[in-house]
């Protein structure tokens, strides 16, 4: 055989090897193009990771692992979430050794699993699925705080790493307690800044040089310590230098309890921000432009009858590079809402989000709402409760249809499912559906079936009369699925 024709095939095996996903074909007769659009294909692979939980000595906190089932998904797979090393600022680690046995290690997808700890000393955790388990695994962190600073229902979804993120709606006030948590999943250090934006722009802070995160460690740094500037609204800007971790601010006060804030959707001109529940007494909306141009934005609440325009809040206007805070108090009156924000004219990109406060005098409780992506394909919320879960959905555009399913419960029932046509410019708190026979806690995923865009939230709340307390997670898509571009074979590429 001529070295030539050695080559060649070399070359191809080669090629297929480094496409991986890529399908190599004869192309047809004709010589037309045969490649097709792309498709999507469940992942094979998910991390996450879940912040400590808190520093009480009376924190409970409740871990609750889901993977819906997806079809075409591989058959075979494992999940489970592991203590991560704690850290400092400087990056050194502590007991950098992972558990032996996981917090949560899940059987098989469409069954919810949970898992206990309590305590101050409670660690961070990183998760990573593969397989039949990575589609849209979804980790819900839950704490219970029965009295101090921060006290109430804590909630968060473990957070998929990345290497950005924004929280607008943080403070470095007196009567706030504010930590954002940085978790590395990954076998090298990650470096990452982290910027302070108040009402006057950037403040001055103690990490210009940045954090180094430690592999497989988490750092928790208050904010309180990185300005000596006191500001009510602050939004905070995490980007990484090198590597990628998850991130969340936890929000700690002295009177309203505390809740996590978690990332925004990325800066837009128009904005979501679903499921302010009926009985808020307080609405606190907190912008930030992050480009060169001020931003000019309608508010309107979209209700369970339409949209409405809050007296005296028609428009906000936000300075570029500066962080805004607007007081729109009882705004819902007595109905769920949603907040949107579009342009007034050109459309300038802002992140946002909203500090909701229930209850009144000693018995308020507070949590944050951040601007969400659309629910998508599907969405998913674990950690449900019977009796204590409100789902919100909103279509801020067309009109929708969305499949609500609830799994079985953790510790048993039958799953159900239920069909909800969402009107145009509105809200919906729909009753959402509960497993026959429930014991435990059960998940429910939402699907998009048909119309425009919708926005979801689940509100829970706790199990103590005397506090109002709850907590609110958004569902943007799960990204269980992945596009992948179909490739035919061209050996022309290997003569070039």
């Amino acid at each position: 055989m001529k070295r030539t024709t050695l080559s060649l095939i070399a070359g191809t095996a080669a090629l297929a090897a480094v496409t991986g996903f890529a399908a190599v074909s004869s192309p047809d007769a004709t010589g037309a193009d045969t490649a097709g659009p792309a498709v999507r294909l469940p992942v094979e692979r998910t991390s996450l990771s879940c912040p400590a939980p808190s520093t009480s000595d009376l924190a409970e906190t409740a871990y609750t692992s889901f993977t819906p089932v997806t079809k075409g998904a591989n058959e075979k797979g494992e999940a489970a979430l592991t203590t991560a090393a704690s850290g400092t600022a400087s990056g050194e680690t502590e007991g950098g050794k992972k558990s032996e046995k996981p917090v949560v290690e899940p059987e098989a997808p469409g069954a919810p699993v949970a898992g206990e700890v309590s305590g101050a000393e409670a660690p961070a955790l990183i998760g990573t699925a593969t397989g039949s388990h990575a589609p849209g695994w979804t980790v819900q962190q839950t704490t219970e705080v029965a009295a101090g600073t921060g006290r109430g229902l804590l909630g968060v979804n473990c957070t998929v790493p990345d290497t950005e993120f924004w929280f607008p709606g943080a403070a470095t006030a007196a009567e706030r307690t504010d930590y954002v948590h940085l978790t590395n999943p990954d076998d090298s250090a990650a470096v990452v800044d982290i910027e302070l934006y108040g009402k006057d722009g950037a403040l001055k802070t103690t990490v210009a040089d940045g954090v180094t995160v430690a592999p497989h460690a988490s750092e928790a740094l208050l904010l309180s310590t990185l300005s000596d500037v006191k500001e009510t609204d602050v939004t905070v800007h995490v980007s990484v230098r090198s590597g990628r971790v998850g991130a969340a601010v936890q929000a700690l006060d002295d009177k309203t309890g505390g809740d996590w804030l978690t990332a925004a959707a990325d800066p837009a001109g128009e904005l979501v921000l679903p499921g302010i529940p009926e009985d808020a007494t307080a609405v606190r909306l907190v912008l930030f432009a992050p480009g060169g141009t001020d931003a000019d934005l309608k508010v309107r609440l979209a209700s369970p009858t339409g949209p409405i325009t809050p007296a005296g809040n028609e428009t906000v206007h936000v300075k570029a590079g500066m962080t805004t805070g607007v007081d729109l108090g009882e705004v819902t009156r007595g109905e769920a809402g949603s907040l949107t924000l579009t342009p007034t004219g050109r459309s300038v990109p802002v992140v946002a989000a909203v500090r909701v406060v229930r209850g009144e005098g000693a018995e308020r409780e507070s949590a944050f709402i951040p601007a969400a992506a659309p629910v998508g394909a599907r969405a998913t919320a674990a950690d449900n409760r019977a009796k204590s879960t409100t789902l919100s959905l909103t279509a801020p555009g067309q009109a929708a249809k969305v499949r609500v399913t609830a799994s079985a419960g953790t510790e048993g029932g039958t799953a159900a499912t239920r069909t909800y046509t969402i009107k145009g410019g509105t809200t919906q708190a729909v009753e959402a559906p509960v497993p026959a026979g429930l014991k435990g806690t059960y998940a429910l995923t939402v699907e998009t079936v048909s119309g425009g865009p919708v926005h979801g939230a689940r509100t829970l709340t706790g199990q103590d009369d005397d506090v109002a307390s709850f907590t609110v997670q958004t569902l943007p898509d799960d990204r269980g699925t992945v596009a992948v571009p179909h490739a035919d074979e061209d050996l022309a590429v290997l003569q070039r």
